[in-house]
């Protein structure tokens, strides 16, 4: 790792070493040499090495007595140079107007030398300068014409040079798709030239310009590959791109991608103590809270947010924060807080629409106008005004004179009567704004009604469906117990008839048991009231509990279970893990005939624990496949006619995701079904 050090130190010193030898090569031969033209090519070639190392001040000595030579020789060719690097340097030191004017009098010179290369280096140059003063439609022109001399030449670091230009222009008056094509060939450019800080920048462009135009996975695309050109050490890059990236994942609801980049992204912008960083990761992990009724979590981010974009005067961001603010108290069915955000939003939406559609005055070119002559010719008109006054002036003086005190009369009429209209017209404003906000405050409260009349509904529907089961299935088990317990209490039964129906009786308790277990649970996650109590178990116990309950059903069926399973642990809900493995292992038995095969395995991967439940049954349709895990009550009945209710694997889904697992499954037809369930090995959260 020292030689390592060692090696990167050295070349660094080789290089600026080799540039410093450069310049003083040049010096050298600049202090030998005569006051011609040679003199000048090579001042010349000093100044473009001193711009080329961003040593301006020194480069602009150099530049002025180059002027002065050249001037003195009349040497148009090292005057239209020098007056362009001298442009250069001000559009560097931000000095607009300096730069305008010797770019167009280096334009002016190479015209007059039908220098067409430098003509559109220039007009490049001119473009570059008035986008960043704001003209961009005047840059834009300005870069379209020297494109075309670009590109006639293949000059590869003029065009890259070109094509951003128009890039920023055409983003900047929100052409977005001439923008996206022009930072595509900027993009290709850089790569011929091998510019990695170019490419990196544009790339990050156009995963900006993908998220405006709604094409998200295209961002992400951008950004990921930002982040593999980005050196690991480059802590404020990374900074800016991962919430960004979890900003775009959020997008497509993918959950844990977001969650990964925007965690990423908020503890390294709390390390560089990036305040705007901070910002984004926060208010897109309140949004991510929020969609995943995390709403605690959701509060506590989205506050912090909310002061971090007050005191940093972030607009955009302060108003996703009030939207999302908004959303979180209608959720908590705090609607007077949400009314408050809401006017915040508007208040703050409207301030940004003002601030960007600001009237914006275009530079033109500058005209010039000979004035010569006018000045004294007013003087003499009015000395000679002076000095030929008669009585019909003066009359014609009072004449006007009135005039004026009569419209001055009519202009104070005119201003009373306007501001009685100002005064009723904001009398008029304040009621729309109250009315608006009545209106408003009316629409929250719809919106709160028709949530929970959706919300009853749906409870009522799980009513519906409860009772529909408890009177069928439930009752049918509850019956054939009932009619059993009559048989023992009217003395009907011999002993050995009783030992027969012992196991029927215990196969139906047990048919009970689990149904009603399915069902309490179901109900209960279709209220919103069912809250895993996660720990640290062993997946073997949980299986072998589960073989000794359902050993006399496989004994009656004639099916074979292989036991593959290892000793593992994993961090969940036991007793909700106990019920997952109970279903899968009943529907295994169900959908089985004799000689059938059941195989349960467990296996470590990607640091998870994944269950695997196989049987060499009758197998499952695709049709029916996309019917599995969803909340209805589609069922069929087993190889020995069994019935179910359909809720057995939408419990176990709704479990599984409690405990921030997976489940699938994969089957062919006539040939056999295995169920996976994927678990975590630890606490997710920490």
């Amino acid at each position: 790792m020292k030689k390592l050090f060692s090696l990167v130190a050295c070349l660094i010193f080789f290089i600026g070493f080799s540039q410093t030898k450069e310049q003083d090569s040049l010096t050298i031969q600049l202090a030998f040499q005569n006051s011609d033209t040679t003199k000048i090519e090579t001042s010349l070639l000093l100044v473009k090495v001193l711009y080329k190392d961003k040593e301006y001040d020194k480069a602009l000595k150099y530049i002025s007595q180059t002027e002065k030579l050249s001037q003195k020789l009349n040497y148009q060719d090292g005057i239209a140079e020098i007056t362009y690097y001298k442009a250069l340097i001000y559009a560097y030191k931000n000095d607009y107007i300096n730069a305008r004017d010797n770019y167009l009098k280096a334009k002016e010179l190479f015209i007059q030398l039908d220098d067409t290369l430098n003509i559109a280096k220039v007009n490049n140059s001119i473009g570059l300068n008035e986008i960043k003063r704001g003209n961009y439609n005047l840059g834009l022109q300005y870069a379209l014409l020297a494109l075309k001399e670009f590109e006639k030449r293949n000059l590869k670091n003029e065009l890259r040079s070109a094509y951003e230009c128009l890039a920023e222009a055409y983003f900047s008056i929100n052409e977005v798709n001439k923008a996206t094509e022009y930072y595509i060939k900027t993009l290709d450019a850089e790569r011929q030239i091998n510019n990695n800080e170019g490419s990196i920048h544009v790339l990050k462009r156009l995963a900006e310009l993908y998220s405006l135009q709604k094409e998200h996975r295209k961002s992400i695309d951008y950004y990921e590959k930002v982040l593999k050109l980005t050196s690991v050490e480059n802590d404020s890059l990374r900074g800016e791109i991962l919430p960004k990236l979890g900003g775009e994942y959020l997008q497509f609801n993918d959950y844990d991608n977001a969650l990964k980049y925007l965690v990423d992204g908020l503890r390294l912008n709390r390390d560089l103590k990036n305040s705007h960083g901070t910002l984004v990761s926060l208010n897109s992990l309140g949004d991510l809270n929020l969609r995943r009724n995390f709403l605690k979590y959701a509060e506590i981010q989205l506050f912090e947010a909310k002061d971090i974009a007050s005191s940093i005067n972030a607009k955009e961001q302060q108003l996703k924060n009030y939207d999302l603010l908004k959303s979180l108290d209608s959720t908590n069915r705090r609607f007077d807080r949400a009314f408050i955000w809401q006017r915040e939003y508007y208040q703050l939406q409207n301030q940004i629409i003002k601030k960007e559609t600001k009237p914006f005055v275009e530079t033109k070119e500058p005209i010039l106008v000979d004035n010569l002559g006018i000045n004294n010719t007013i003087e003499e008109n009015v000395d000679s005004k002076i000095g030929t006054r008669t009585a019909k002036d003066q009359q014609e003086f009072d004449r006007l004179r009135i005039v004026f005190y009569a419209l001055l009369g009519a202009v104070v009429i005119l201003s009373t009567f306007l501001v009685l209209i100002y005064i009723k017209r904001n009398s008029r404003l304040k009621y729309t704004r109250e009315l608006e906000e009545k209106n408003l405050r009316i629409e929250i409260q719809n919106e709160a009604i028709l949530e929970q009349t959706k919300h009853l509904e749906d409870i009522n529907k799980v009513k519906d469906k409860l009772f529909s089961i408890v009177s069928h299935d439930l009752k049918d088990s509850l019956t054939s117990i009932k009619g059993f317990i009559d048989l023992l209490k009217d003395g009907s039964l011999t002993q050995e008839e009783f030992k027969s129906l012992i196991p029927e009786l215990s196969e139906n308790a047990n048919n009970a048991s689990l149904l009603l277990f399915n069902l309490l649970n179901w109900s209960k996650s279709q209220m919103q009231s069912l809250e895993p109590s996660p720990s640290l178990f062993d997946l073997q116990e949980v299986f072998e509990d589960k073989m000794n309950l359902l050993e006399q059903k496989l004994e009656k069926k004639g099916i074979i279970l292989r036991d593959k399973t290892l000793r593992d642990f994993v961090y969940a809900d036991k007793s909700m893990v106990e019920i997952i493995i109970q279903n899968l292992l009943t529907n295994a038995i169900k959908f089985s005939k004799k000689g059938d095969t059941i195989t349960i395995a467990n296996q470590i991967s990607n640091g998870k624990s994944i269950i695997s439940i196989s049987d060499t049954g009758v197998g499952i349709s695709k049709e029916n496949q996309e019917k599995l895990f969803k909340n209805s009550s589609f069922t069929t009945v087993g190889t020995q006619n069994e019935k179910g209710t359909g809720l057995g694997l939408t419990i176990c889904k709704e479990l599984v995701d409690l405990n921030h697992g997976r489940i699938w499954v994969e089957s062919d037809l006539n040939v056999g079904t295995t169920f996976y369930v994927e678990l975590p090995k630890s606490n997710p959260q920490s």
